[in-house]
């Protein structure tokens, strides 16, 4: 079983920047890829970002630009740099975490960019 817990969300005004943290423990040697993903009221859940234990990165292409993952593998930590963010990108952010694909999921975490 993996533990993942989110943090580093809030409210932010549109053109700004957040990072969002999150740490995992326990089976975490089954950790390949990390990754988060999103959701808002009456939106489709949406992957942002995916990146594996090599290091290589993948986005959807509404963030692509303006928002960056990375990892500390020594420390178990997934980050999300989120830069000029608009009203659009207002949801509860999930962090994942699996072997080939995000399989275990944090609580999430809210972020909120008003205009």
């Amino acid at each position: 079983q993996v533990q993942l817990v989110e943090s580093g969300g809030g409210l932010v005004q549109a053109g700004g920047s957040l990072r969002l943290s999150c740490v995992a423990s326990g089976s975490i040697s089954s950790i390949n890829v990390m990754g988060w993903r999103r959701q808002a009221p009456g939106k489709q859940r949406e992957l942002v970002a995916l990146v594996q234990s090599s290091g290589t990165t993948n986005y959807a292409d509404s963030v692509k630009g303006r928002f960056t993952i990375s990892r500390d593998n020594a420390k178990n930590t997934v980050y999300l740099q989120m830069n000029s963010l608009k009203p659009e990108d207002t949801a509860v952010y999930y962090c994942g975490g699996g072997r080939a694909y995000p399989t275990f999921w944090g609580q999430g975490t809210q972020v909120t960019v008003s205009s």
